[in-house]
């Protein structure tokens, strides 16, 4: 199903984090064939690479720049790069996540500091760097990733959970303090979206059939599913929403 167009994100300066494979690739392919410019950012070199070469193609190629982001100098010089590139940035993706599952008698304090280094940390920075563009723009849009485990409740997920709730607090504060500025803050919580990661590590052919009979809609979630929501949150077509959090999850919920 194509997407639909949203004019106002016609050569827009947008920066994705964890652009390089699943929801992320998604929503960088998505901004793209809106004919944004695009910029991401991931740590998987290689899968980044290709999708940049795959979508060179359909116009502005996406600008792929490698980064650990939960080294926030690295991150702050990669948008900063991105800027100097590009131009200011006036749309944030914060997508980037690992879901990385561990019993909670098993988790150290280390355990602890990375998980939330890589769900939360790099969200509140990523927002407080790409303000100072938005002010220069007059405003902007940051759209932040929860998730809907954190609702649930799932074994081996409490400190990502913990994380991921976080987000929405984060999401709501935020839009409050940068409200003023004319930036709109929301955050999405997908749900079951079927990648090839979670099929590779978590998700069986039953786990999947288990999780659509649980969702009111019956129909696999996909990445593209969840880049829709962020393509509207990210357009003037959302301009008087601020300080929510959308479920993408097919009524899982």
């Amino acid at each position: 199903m194509p997407y639909a167009r949203y004019p106002s994100l016609l050569d827009k300066v947008v920066f994705v984090t964890g652009g390089g494979s699943g929801i992320g690739a998604a929503m960088v392919e998505a901004f793209v064939q809106q004919k944004a410019i695009v910029a991401f950012v991931d740590v998987q070199v290689e899968p980044s690479k290709a999708l940049a070469a795959r979508l060179a193609g359909s116009g502005q190629a996406p600008l792929f720049i490698p980064c650990d982001l939960t080294d926030i100098n690295a991150l702050e010089a990669a948008m900063e790069e991105a800027r100097q590139r590009l131009g200011p940035i006036s749309v944030l993706i914060n997508n980037a996540a690992s879901d990385e599952r561990e019993a909670a008698d098993e988790v150290s304090e280390e355990d602890w500091d990375r998980t939330m280094a890589v769900n939360l940390k790099h969200q509140f920075f990523a927002a407080q760097i790409a303000r100072r563009s938005m002010r220069e723009l007059g405003g902007g849009a940051i759209v932040n990733f929860s998730s809907t485990a954190w609702m649930i409740g799932i074994s081996r997920l409490s400190v990502y959970s913990a994380a991921k709730a976080a987000v929405v607090g984060l999401t709501k504060s935020l839009a409050r303090e940068f409200g003023p500025d004319n930036i709109r803050v929301n955050a999405i919580a997908p749900g079951a979206v079927i990648t090839e990661r979670q099929r590779r590590l978590w998700m069986s052919e039953k786990d999947i059939a288990d999780y659509r009979a649980r969702q009111c809609l019956d129909r696999s979630l996909m990445a593209e599913d969840v880049a829709r929501t962020a393509l509207f949150l990210s357009s003037d077509d959302s301009a008087m929403i601020t300080k929510q959090c959308f479920l993408v999850d097919g009524g899982l919920r």
